[in-house]
C-alpha cells in the first residue's frame, strides 16, 4: 500500500515539475527588437527570420543602427558599413556580429549624354546620396579609371522603390536630364535603366572594387547579459534559415520581400541577381573597415580610427554559437 501511495506521490510531483517546466518556458519566450531600414530590400530576410523560424517575439521597426543609442530597448540593428563606422566613432561598444546581405552597386547612365564608358563619367553630374555608401562606392569605383572628386559632381536626391517616380527622385532626375547617371543600391539604378530604356547603359554588373555590406550589430552591454545574448543567438539561428531560402529558393520570398519594401516582385526578381544573402562575418571585413573609414572619418571631421580600434568592432564569436 506504501509502496502505491509513494509511486502515486511520485507521480504527481513529477506533474507539477512538467507543469512548471511549461509556465517557465512562456515567461521566458524569447523577445528581440529589431532597428532596420524599411525602405530597403536588405533588411528583408530579417523578416522571414521572424515570421517563419524565430521561436519566439521580434518587433522590428524603421531605424537602424542609430537606434541602439537613442532607444535603450533596441537590441540589434542593421544598416551598411558606412552607418557602422559612422556610430563608432562615437560609440565604442558597437559590435558587429554577421552580416545581413552584400549587395553589389551599379551605375547606370544615359547614352545620351555622351557616355559609353566609365571615364566618360568625367564632368558628368551623377546621382548619389550624399556621405553614404552611395557616395562612397561612387568614388570608390571611379577612381579605378583615374578620376578625381573634382571631375564629376555629386548630386543629391531620393531613392525611389516603384513607378511613378517623384520628381526628386533619381530616376526620375535621370529621365529629365537632371542628372546624366546614377549610382546606388537598388531598385533605385534599375527603375533608372527602364526609364531610359535604350538610351541606357550600365556599369558594374560584376564588379568587385565594392560591395555593400549591410550588418547586424548590436552592442558590447547587450552581448554581456546571457540571457539576452542567447536570444540574439536564437535570431542568428532563424537569420541563416531564411537567407538560405533566399538563396536557394528566392521565389518564395520574393513576393514578401516586395510587399515589405513596397514594390513589385518583377523589379526584385531584376535586381536578385546583385544581391547575396549570406550570414556571415566576411573574411576582409576588418580590411574593407580601415579603408572605408578614412571616407567616413572626413564627412565627421575626425581622424581615420586605427586599425586596433576598429578590430574591437567585428565580433565573431556570437555567429560562432549560432552556427
Amino acid at each position: 500500500m506504501l509502496k502505491i501511495a509513494s509511486k502515486a506521490a511520485t507521480m504527481v510531483l513529477s506533474a507539477i515539475f512538467l507543469v512548471l517546466s511549461v509556465l517557465l518556458a512562456v515567461t521566458q519566450v524569447c523577445s528581440l527588437k529589431i532597428a532596420s531600414a524599411l525602405g530597403v530590400l536588405e533588411w528583408t530576410p530579417e523578416l522571414v527570420a521572424k515570421e517563419d523560424y524565430f521561436k519566439g517575439e521580434v518587433n522590428i521597426v524603421n531605424g537602424g543602427i542609430a537606434s541602439l543609442f537613442s532607444d535603450p530597448t533596441v537590441d540589434l540593428g542593421s544598416n551598411s558599413e558606412t552607418q557602422l563606422l559612422l556610430q563608432f566613432g562615437s560609440h565604442k561598444n558597437l559590435r558587429s556580429i554577421s552580416t545581413v546581405a552584400e549587395v553589389y552597386y551599379r551605375i547606370v547612365a544615359n547614352k545620351k549624354s555622351g557616355i559609353d564608358t566609365l571615364e566618360d563619367l568625367k564632368g558628368k553630374r551623377i546621382g548619389a546620396l550624399k556621405t553614404t555608401s552611395s557616395e562612397y562606392f561612387v568614388r570608390t569605383y571611379l577612381a579605378t579609371v583615374g578620376l578625381q572628386t573634382t571631375d564629376y559632381t555629386i548630386v543629391n536626391g531620393l531613392a525611389c522603390l516603384q513607378e511613378p517616380c517623384a520628381a526628386n527622385t533619381f530616376p526620375a532626375m535621370l529621365k529629365n536630364g537632371t542628372i546624366d547617371a546614377i549610382g546606388m543600391w537598388e531598385p533605385s539604378v534599375q527603375l533608372g535603366a527602364e526609364a531610359l530604356g535604350s538610351d541606357a547603359i550600365m556599369f558594374g554588373n560584376n564588379q568587385t572594387v565594392y560591395r555593400e555590406i549591410y550588418n547586424l550589430a548590436t552592442t558590447s552591454e547587450k552581448l554581456e547579459d546571457p540571457e539576452k545574448r542567447e536570444e540574439i543567438v536564437q535570431f542568428l539561428k532563424a537569420l541563416k534559415q531564411a537567407e538560405d531560402v533566399f538563396q536557394s529558393d528566392p521565389k518564395k520570398v520574393v513576393a514578401r520581400a516586395a510587399e515589405a519594401v513596397k514594390t513589385n516582385s518583377t523589379l526584385l526578381e531584376a535586381v536578385w541577381p546583385v544581391h547575396r544573402w549570406h550570414v556571415q562575418v566576411p573574411s576582409d571585413m576588418l580590411d574593407v573597415l580601415v579603408d572605408e573609414d578614412k571616407f567616413v572619418a572626413s564627412n565627421g571631421r575626425r581622424q581615420p580610427l586605427p586599425r586596433e580600434s576598429l578590430t574591437s568592432l567585428i565580433d565573431v564569436s556570437v555567429l560562432k554559437e549560432a552556427v
